[in-house]
């Protein structure tokens, strides 16, 4: 990774904040970092990258929530784990559509919402939060490799710096 440093101070710094945050509001600060993985995990970049974190998370949310709820409303597990099947395939066939083209952020939202009992209120303020805190990340990530440019602090300095020792 060309600029380690920087994205460990900018990951550093943000992960604290929302971890405060997180605590202050009551959010379930676990969930907002998997939404914030799930952002550096797919493929594209910007807010276009928030936008499919939001959406492929979000569909895992509507997945989970009908194997939750049809399994309840007929009391059948047998009917859950048919369910879960159907859903999973669903998941994967989705795919097909470019905004919901990175699976495993279906799967992410489907695990969230399985772990929290399909508790909405507790999984989607997170889950918005997260997707934009890895978009921060990046953000600062870049306004920090530009001040330790403009400073002198090239990679080769480090690189010297580090053999030193």
């Amino acid at each position: 990774m060309e600029h380690r440093y920087q994205v460990a101070v900018s990951a550093g710094l943000l992960a604290a904040l929302w971890a405060g945050v997180a605590d202050t509001f009551h959010l379930v600060t676990w969930v907002g970092f998997l939404a914030c993985s799930t952002f550096f995990a797919q493929p594209k970049s910007g807010f276009h990258g928030v936008l499919m974190t939001w959406f492929t998370n979000l569909s895992g949310v509507f997945w989970a929530w009908l194997v939750i709820s049809g399994s309840s409303y007929f009391g059948s597990a047998w009917l859950g784990y048919l369910l879960t099947g159907i859903v999973t395939s669903a998941m994967c066939l989705q795919a097909s559509h470019n905004k919901l083209s990175f699976i495993p952020g279906a799967f992410i939202g489907c695990c969230i919402t399985f772990a929290l009992s399909a508790d909405l209120g507790a999984i989607l303020p997170p889950l918005f939060i997260g997707a934009l805190l890895g978009y921060a990340m990046t953000i600062l990530t870049t306004q920090i490799v530009g001040l330790s440019q403009k400073l002198g602090f090239s990679r080769e300095a480090v690189a010297v710096d580090e053999s030193a020792r």
